[in-house]
């Protein structure tokens, strides 16, 4: 991964040429910056150890940069009809990107947000503040630990975005895991994951499997050029225990500025390849990006 320079928060943080200013803190996890988005007054990417995490508009939250953060928004709009009020789990917080999506699209949602990084949570709190009204509640814990807290049947949607040293941790890829994910799902809920990976592409073969292992239902949104193994890059997965609204996130995600694709039935079952399911005894992190995926 690229990195990029930067100065601390609370020493000098540096001016930019349009005036705003790029901030910068030692986190848990290494060092998180914010960069001002130049096009969006109030917007900023976060970037940990320069590679970048999540872009966050205050004055639209609704707004998704990231091509991996819409299709999530897609998963998210397609879960209920517009407006109705949603229970969800984030695995992982990053800047809340996803959660004030939700709060915004969905008000009178109720969330948790699960992320390890105590640090991380403090410093984007400081320099993007939550809506007050909004109902999120936020957690420093690891994210199956935090998982393992939450009661049977109590969310809607569960969303993982968890990345250390950009690397999905081993314990977040088995099937032990997904069956604590279906465990807090409500009967209708969903599972939304993004995942990473690069040629040949093991790790989201296995990923599928191991989800496919645990729930009925899938379907997977990613470039064209990640599925055909040509670069590095995410792919979201579904998952439920009933049908998916597969249609119509086909749609979406076809119709977005950088358009994907999504597989879903045999077609994803013949990617798979007969690929292992992942097991606790087994699990691995996900493959580290190539140096320049993120320049």
């Amino acid at each position: 991964m690229a990195r990029r320079g930067s100065s601390a928060k609370g020493g000098s943080a540096r001016n930019r040429p349009d005036g705003q200013e790029r901030v910068a803190a030692p986190v848990d996890g290494g060092l998180a910056e914010l960069v001002p988005d130049r096009e969006r007054p109030r917007a900023r990417t976060l970037l940990l150890d320069g590679a970048p995490q999540s872009h966050v508009d205050l004055d639209d939250p609704a707004y998704l940069s990231f091509a991996y953060q819409r299709r999530l928004g897609h998963v998210i709009d397609l879960a209920a009809p517009p407006g109705r009020p949603l229970q969800v789990l984030h695995l992982g917080g990053g800047a809340f990107t996803l959660a004030r999506y939700v709060a915004a699209g969905r008000p009178r949602s109720t969330q948790q947000v699960v992320e390890i990084d105590a640090a991380l949570v403090q410093f984007v709190r400081r320099e993007l503040p939550l809506d007050p009204q909004a109902r999120i509640r936020v957690r420093s814990a690891d994210a199956r630990a935090g998982l393992g807290r939450i009661q049977d049947g109590w969310a809607d949607l569960v969303i993982a975005d968890v990345f250390g040293g950009a690397r999905t941790p081993a314990h977040l890829t088995s099937a032990e895991f997904l069956a604590e994910v279906r465990r807090v799902l409500k009967p209708g809920g969903q599972y939304a994951a993004n995942l990473a990976d690069g040629p040949p592409l093991a790790h989201l073969r296995g990923q599928i499997a191991t989800a496919a292992s645990v729930f009925p239902e899938l379907a997977v949104a990613a470039d064209p050029a990640v599925w055909r193994g040509r670069r590095f890059g995410n792919a979201v997965l579904v998952a439920s225990a009933l049908p998916l609204a597969v249609a119509e996130l086909t749609r979406r995600v076809a119709s977005d500025p950088h358009p994907g694709r999504v597989e879903h039935g045999r077609a994803l079952t013949d990617f798979t390849g007969g690929a292992a399911v992942v097991t606790d005894e087994g699990a691995r992190p996900s493959p580290a990006p190539p140096p320049g995926a993120f320049d």
